[in-house]
C-alpha cells in the first residue's frame, strides 16, 4: 500500500515539523503527539534539512517556519511540493507580512498560521489541510481579502483557453469566501463528495497545487466579484 494512501479512519496523519527554534519545535512535537489522530513522523531544524526529510518519510502534513537558515520556508516550501505533491504544507509563523503569504500561497503551501495560534488551532489546521481544504490565520484573511478587492478592481477581461463552468465558479466563489467543503455543500445542496470533485477539477484546469492559489489567481484573472 503505497505510503500516502490512508485507509479510513485508522492510520494516523503523518506530520513533519520544520522550525529552527529547537525549543519551540519539540514542544509542538510534544503537543501534537498528544492529539488524537496525529503522528509526529519527523523534526528538522532548517529548510535543507526539512525538505530531505519530507522525502523519506513522506508524511501527510508539513507545519513549516518561514525563516530559517540554509533554505527559507518559501524556499522549501517550493521543494517539498515538486518532491513530494501529495504533502500538504502548512506555514507556521511569526510573520504577518502580506508578501510572505501571497509567496507561500504561490508556492503551494495549503495553510498560513501565526505562532501565536492555540495548540488546538493548529491541530484543527492539520486535520482541514489533510482532508485537502486550505487555512489561514483569521487577521491573514482579512489581509488576503483586501487584497483580492484590489485585484479585483480593474475592468473584467476575458481569460482565454480557461473553460471553469458555472457551477465551479459557484465554489470557487464560496471557496473565496473562507467556506470548507461541508458548508459550499450545504449552500449549493449538492454532496460533500460532489464539492471536493469540483475543487479537484478547478485546481487540474487551473494547473494551481492548493485552494487559495486557486482563488488568487481567479480574482487576480477577473473571474470573481467580491464586494
Amino acid at each position: 500500500m503505497p505510503p500516502t494512501q490512508k485507509l479510513a479512519d485508522t492510520e494516523p496523519i503523518r506530520v513533519v515539523i520544520i522550525d529552527d527554534q529547537e525549543l519551540f519545535r519539540r514542544g509542538l512535537a510534544m503537543l501534537l503527539t498528544a492529539e488524537t489522530g496525529i503522528e509526529v513522523a519527523g523534526e528538522a531544524g532548517d529548510g535543507a534539512q526539512g525538505v530531505e526529510l519530507v522525502a523519506s518519510v513522506v508524511p501527510d502534513v508539513v507545519l513549516l517556519d518561514i525563516r530559517m537558515p540554509r533554505q527559507s520556508g518559501i524556499e522549501a516550501c517550493a521543494a517539498i511540493k515538486d518532491a513530494v505533491p501529495s504533502a500538504k504544507i502548512i506555514i507556521l509563523t511569526v510573520s504577518d507580512e502580506e508578501a510572505d503569504l501571497y509567496e507561500a500561497v504561490k508556492s503551494g503551501a495549503s495553510g498560513y498560521l501565526l505562532k501565536d495560534s492555540s495548540i488546538e488551532e493548529v491541530a484543527q489546521a492539520v486535520r482541514v489541510v489533510a482532508d485537502g481544504q486550505s487555512l489561514i490565520s483569521p487577521s491573514m484573511a482579512v489581509k488576503l481579502i483586501d487584497e483580492f478587492k484590489q485585484m479585483s478592481r480593474p475592468e473584467r477581461s476575458h481569460v482565454p483557453g480557461l473553460k471553469l463552468t458555472e457551477r465551479e465558479l459557484e465554489v470557487l466563489r464560496f471557496v473565496a469566501k473562507g467556506l470548507n467543503n461541508r458548508d459550499i455543500a450545504k449552500e449549493l445542496f449538492i454532496s460533500e463528495n460532489t464539492v471536493k470533485n469540483h475543487v479537484r477539477n478547478i485546481l487540474e484546469k487551473l494547473q494551481l497545487h492548493s485552494r487559495m492559489e486557486a482563488v488568487m489567481y481567479a480574482v487576480k484573472e477577473k473571474l470573481l466579484d467580491l464586494p
